[in-house]
């Protein structure tokens, strides 16, 4: 294994050496870690916007790390401090994201160095506008060539203003809603796209619930019900996976870390309302039946069975990893866990269920709607009725056999329909629970693979290798 990284390590070092692990466990030809390991390619772009009467200068940046599948997909980030080894490493990351999970896309990402805070929306249009005009002549928007979708920043809206200047600049293209996911499901997008990868979240941590020698590995039982939960960043990464794993799975949510600090109630804080609560008033400070912490990073540390880290890269470093009392860690942001604090966490017993796997959920919806918008079809539309009537046969049949009406619940579950949202929902669960057991297959058959990051990272680069070595020139 590579040495522990220094405090001054880069996202991208980290990345690297992540991946050199891996790399460390797998015959590959010589040159082809190289290969699989570079980022093909990085666009670096500023443009002047005039705004309120003055002319200000923009950078951005769009990153295609592996060409080995086309389309290149990956996010479109708006933050302030975002940065070309971020980009780059994000990249990365998505090549081995749609990997681990077969989507078949190269790894891209795009970054505008941008507080979407301090524009009004008309000002904001403009720039995102502009953005993607600069993007578009250098074929960095195509349905064929490269795919950006929401991050952090973005949103739906975003990604409409995108797709409809690619539309502008291509009339005579007849796959243009393909050029963005993200979009709204009025304009081409897809149903499901907002919440999927918080879904993606609840679903992996579901798949490893499902393995009860992996559940007790982390020092835990049983399954995700009362487990205590503590989720870094309530944004639409992080709400959604609370949501539904509170909700839907009876885990309890004991702390929420925000902007402003973290609130924490050991018998389980309502995520709607704290969402609700943090909209009107910019933070958690304040949120009623809560202990409110002001050093919001500290309750990382809280006691708690998962640790849910939502937010940005580099939560957990070799400062705090060693105070990290959770038993399970799930990556909901990309990369939050340094290379080094990770040796430090895996050493210590913690189990952690790696970003490129468990943040999969957006990028996996964003190819059914990039299918959806080239099939020129919603999902749904062919089987629907014959779905429905089918269902009611069934349940027509059984009650007449033994005269007796179908259990409520089981009812309910037949009759469900076949609309695009269900259809979504079941193909990203079908997408998670296969990727996880190819993962737990690696981690369990080999010795020498220590935790489920390097056993990801081995499934994502033997499916690149393959395109590598059997199809490139």
């Amino acid at each position: 294994m590579s040495p522990p990284a220094s405090p001054q390590s880069t996202f991208l070092d980290s990345v690297n050496r992540m991946l050199e692990d891996a790399f460390g466990l797998m015959d590959l030809p010589a040159g082809l870690c190289d290969a699989i390991r570079v980022c093909r390619s990085v666009y670096a772009v500023r443009f002047p916007v005039k705004i309120k009467g003055k002319y200000r200068i923009f950078e951005g940046w769009r990153a295609t790390h592996s060409e080995h599948k086309m389309p290149g997909k990956g996010g479109m980030r708006f933050a302030p401090d975002v940065n070309q080894d971020e980009i780059e490493a994000l990249a990365s990351l998505m090549t081995f994201k749609c990997a681990v999970v077969d989507v078949p896309f190269g790894g891209a990402k795009g970054g505008l160095k941008i507080d979407p805070r301090e524009f009004e929306t008309d000002e904001l249009e403009t720039i995102t506008r502009r953005f993607a005009i600069e993007l578009d002549r250098k074929d960095l928007i195509s349905p064929s060539q490269n795919v950006p979708a929401p991050d952090l920043g973005t949103g739906e809206r975003e990604m409409a203003w995108m797709a409809n200047t690619y539309r502008v600049l291509h009339p005579d293209d007849i796959h243009a809603d393909a050029c963005i996911t993200g979009k709204p499901p009025e304009i081409g997008g897809i149903r499901g796209r907002v919440e999927a990868t918080g879904r993606g979240i609840e679903y992996a941590l579901q798949s490893f619930f499902r393995y009860p020698e992996d559940v007790e590995l982390a020092g835990l039982e049983g399954s995700l019900e009362g487990k205590r939960v503590v989720v870094q960043g309530l944004g639409n990464v992080g709400y959604h996976a609370a949501k539904f794993l509170s909700q839907e799975d009876g885990a309890k949510i004991t702390a929420i870390i925000e902007r402003d600090g973290a609130i924490i109630n050991e018998k389980g804080l309502p995520v709607e309302s704290v969402a609700e609560y943090v909209r009107e008033h910019g933070g958690v400070s304040g949120f009623p039946d809560s202990t409110f912490v002001e050093d919001g990073a500290s309750v990382l540390e809280h006691d708690c069975d998962i640790l849910v880290p939502a937010a940005l890269e580099g939560q957990i470093t070799e400062a705090n990893a060693s105070k990290i009392q959770a038993k399970l860690i799930c990556e909901a942001a990309n990369g939050p866990i340094t290379y080094a604090a990770d040796h430090m966490l895996r050493e210590a017993g913690h189990v952690i269920i790696p970003d490129l796997y468990a943040n999969a959920g957006g990028v996996t919806v964003s190819y059914f709607e990039w299918i959806k918008n080239l099939s020129k079809i919603r999902f749904g539309r062919m089987e629907r009725r014959m779905v429905e009537t089918r269902a009611a046969a069934f349940v027509d049949l059984f009650e007449e056999m033994v005269e007796k009406p179908v259990p409520e619940k089981y009812a309910r579950e037949l009759h469900r329909e076949a609309d695009e949202l269900n259809l979504v929902r079941s193909g990203l669960d079908d997408t998670m629970r296969r990727a996880y057991d190819q993962i737990h297959e690696v981690w369990r058959s080999r010795e020498d693979v220590p935790d489920l990051r390097t056993a990801a990272y081995i499934v994502a680069i033997q499916k690149v290798a393959y395109y590598y070595t059997e199809y490139l020139l």
